[in-house]
């Protein structure tokens, strides 16, 4: 059966994902779930919780209140904790039971609105997708209902979009010439985020960040470019050239695309990108594909000289390639989180080519 795992471990589900977005911005995310998604997030999903804490709340869905679509309890209930704890905002976050019985979350955000005097945005998510699309859900949603026409410009400002635990250990981005107004969203703040309209250039250094970045575009005039930006400069990894080889990078197709460019100029040799997460439009070259599933991805693989992926990945790969680990904590979790590198230091995850 395509699209289905025997072997590996999926990707971390959107609904994860949008905590994983928002755990920084101020707000209050609401996961309306019996506590399955909840559960998975906090033990699994998430590495802040010792170092800071965030209001991540689940509904506790009961049999009745699924059956009835008692929504006035979870209303009332959102409504007593934001009294007590006054977020910024407050988000909204599906699972798969109210996704089914077709809960009216948009109408729910009115109403809280109306009761908490709070903005109230509802993130499409509903367990059935990976973190990349309930990040970028989430910082799409928040930069809708959020963002202002800023009172300056810093033409020199660049904001960070796409940047979670979930991708990334660190945000030491230094860019010569740039102030970083706002990251989207790991070591930030409401008082960051909230001016990312003041910026003159925004990075979108994941997929999750692709939509926001053209929203802001269209709605603020800001442009974008897609990458990591490394020893000082912006780039973008689409305006390099790559051809097709028997060498491939496996994983999220902006940061995979961007350590496969990086390596062609700096070594001259080609690698081709898996993409295996959902978002991929546009984000791949002619050379480059996308597998989602394990049988499309051990097809892929099978002709490899060199891979470069997740430890995981080991296990349906050619046992004659050359195997180059790059752990990612979206996909293998804490079984490698000692060995995830910092993916803005590129000298340090290719050792072996």
């Amino acid at each position: 059966m395509k699209k289905t795992y025997r072997i590996l471990p999926v990707y971390t589900g959107d609904v994860s994902g949008a905590a994983s977005a928002l755990y920084e911005f101020g707000g209050m995310t609401v996961i309306h779930d019996p506590s399955g998604c909840n559960s998975t997030y906090n033990t699994h999903d998430e590495t802040r919780w010792f170092d800071k804490e965030s209001l991540i709340y689940i509904s506790g869905l009961n049999d009745i209140d699924a059956i009835t679509g008692n929504d006035d309890k979870f209303i009332s209930d959102i409504c007593a904790a934001a009294e007590r704890m006054k977020p910024r905002f407050i988000a909204l976050a599906n699972s798969p039971l109210p996704y089914l019985n077709g809960t009216d979350f948009k109408g729910i955000c009115r109403v809280l609105e109306e009761k908490t005097g709070l903005p109230c945005f509802y993130v499409n998510t509903n367990a059935m997708h990976d973190y990349s699309k309930g990040q970028s859900e989430a910082f799409l949603s928040f930069a809708k209902k959020m963002l202002q026409s800023p009172a300056k410009k810093n033409h020199n400002g660049v904001n960070i979009i796409g940047m979670t635990p979930l991708d990334f250990t660190s945000t030491r981005i230094e860019l010569s010439g740039y102030e970083t107004v706002s990251n989207w969203g790991l070591n930030t703040s409401y008082d960051e985020v909230i001016r990312a309209t003041e910026a003159g250039l925004n990075i979108a250094v994941s997929s999750s960040g692709i939509a926001s970045c053209k929203y802001m575009e269209e709605e603020y005039g800001i442009p974008y470019i897609k990458g990591l930006p490394w020893e000082g400069r912006p780039a973008d990894y689409m305006d390099v050239e790559r051809r097709h080889s028997k060498n491939y990078i496996v994983g999220e197709p902006v940061i995979s695309g961007s350590i496969a460019a990086y390596l062609k100029i700096k070594t001259g040799i080609d690698y081709n990108v898996i993409a295996t997460t959902e978002i991929t439009d546009g984000l791949l070259l002619e050379c480059d594909r996308k597998c989602h599933g394990e049988e499309e991805l051990e097809e892929a693989l099978k002709d490899a000289d060199n891979i470069i992926a997740d430890p995981m990945v080991r296990l349906i790969s050619p046992p004659n390639a050359n195997f180059i680990e790059l752990p990612h904590f979206a996909l293998s979790g804490r079984l490698y989180l000692k060995k995830i590198p910092d993916l803005l230091d590129p000298g340090l995850y290719y050792p072996g080519i």
